[in-house]
């Protein structure tokens, strides 16, 4: 039998939960089925927002999980992300781009990230896990583990302003909205 995901409530800004430090994940505990189950829910809720990154803590669980999906590679593979106890390391550049959060609805703002980064940590089973991320994926990775040390965007944006709903206002706004919510 398929295991059944759900949609989870995502919590909004100012929810205190947003703003705790997430703990880590035993080895034991993500064998347990419940956060198997969250994973597939977190997937699930992910996409249904619609999103390309969301991390535990959004969902109400303080737990050092993430999930991303931001489309396709080069190659036009599409590649679900699972990171538990991710690590940061060997950031590279800078970029300031426009992004949203799941957890901060309608609203964009300029945040200025490393434009490189390598992920290390254990995907849904336990296995080491490490990619070198760019792009779009290194600007989402980032966003996420900021969520997991209790960072919003807020913290971090300058000219943060209401997202243009499609179909109204600034094309460039328009586009940036469907593209950045992490």
């Amino acid at each position: 039998m398929t295991p059944v995901a759900y949609r989870r409530r995502i919590l909004i800004d100012p929810d205190p939960a947003l703003r705790k430090v997430a703990k880590k994940v035993s080895a034991l505990e993500l064998r347990m089925p419940l956060t198997q189950q969250l994973i597939d829910d977190m997937i699930e809720t992910m996409r249904e927002a619609p999103g390309i990154g969301l991390a535990a803590p959004q969902v109400g669980v303080g737990k050092r999980i993430f999930v991303a999906d931001v489309g396709e590679d080069e190659e036009g593979e599409r590649t679900l992300y699972v990171f538990v106890n991710p690590v940061l390391t060997d950031f590279a550049g800078e970029e300031t781009a426009t992004e949203g959060c799941l957890s901060i609805p309608g609203k964009i703002g300029e945040v200025t990230r490393a434009a490189t980064c390598t992920i290390s940590g254990w995907d849904r089973r336990g296995k080491k896990a490490r990619v070198d991320a760019s792009g779009i994926l290194a600007r989402c990775i980032q966003h996420e583990v900021d969520h997991l040390d209790g960072i919003l965007i807020t913290d971090k944006a300058t000219n943060m302003r209401e997202a243009v709903p499609v179909g109204a206002g600034d094309v460039k706004d328009v586009e940036a909205a469907k593209e950045v919510n992490i």
